[in-house]
């Protein structure tokens, strides 16, 4: 792991999810009846989970809304679910208010260029390997996993490893 994101990674105290692209593949399957399908991975849920144990705040942030996002957030303790974004900064200038935080101790994943905007604003912005080439320009890091595919698991694994609260877990 470079320095500067070992660096970057021990200060972070959120960590903010884009959710299509990032914490699933991108794929939206829509049937006849209104309703959304997504697809989750599991490890990506479990590392989420334990950056929660460790006392590290998780947000998810999503340019659609959708009642699945609402689902999965709730079984996995997420709290902070901001849904139907054009601008991801306003509601990550409230959040980072309601929470005390600075820039600096907030990691944002993303994918995409809607994107674009929060990576420059915090102080650890991760794209996953499958993201556009635009917002890769704005990341610090690039997963070397796919969104929704254990993106979201090696960024919490690499936080909780640079924090020395890694507790011996491992994928």
């Amino acid at each position: 792991m470079k320095e500067e994101v070992r660096e970057r990674a021990k200060k972070v105290r959120l960590l903010i999810l884009d959710v299509d692209g990032v914490l699933t593949d991108g794929t939206i399957i829509l049937d006849g009846d209104r309703g959304e399908w997504k697809v989750f991975h599991v490890r990506d849920g479990t590392g989420i989970k334990m950056l929660l144990e460790a006392g590290i705040e998780v947000a998810l942030f999503s340019g659609r809304s959708s009642r699945v996002v609402e689902r999965r957030a709730k079984e996995l303790g997420v709290g902070h679910v901001y849904q139907g974004l054009r601008d991801k900064v306003a509601p990550y200038e409230v959040l980072k208010g309601l929470l005390g935080l600075k820039d600096e101790e907030v990691c944002f994943v993303g994918d995409d260029i809607l994107d674009i905007p929060l990576l420059q604003r915090v102080g650890f912005p991760i794209v996953v390997a499958d993201g556009v080439e635009e917002a890769k320009d704005f990341a610090l890091y690039v997963t070397r996993r796919r969104g929704g595919r254990g993106a979201v698991r090696e960024v919490c694994a690499l936080i909780l490893r640079a924090q020395g609260k890694w507790r011996g877990w491992d994928f």
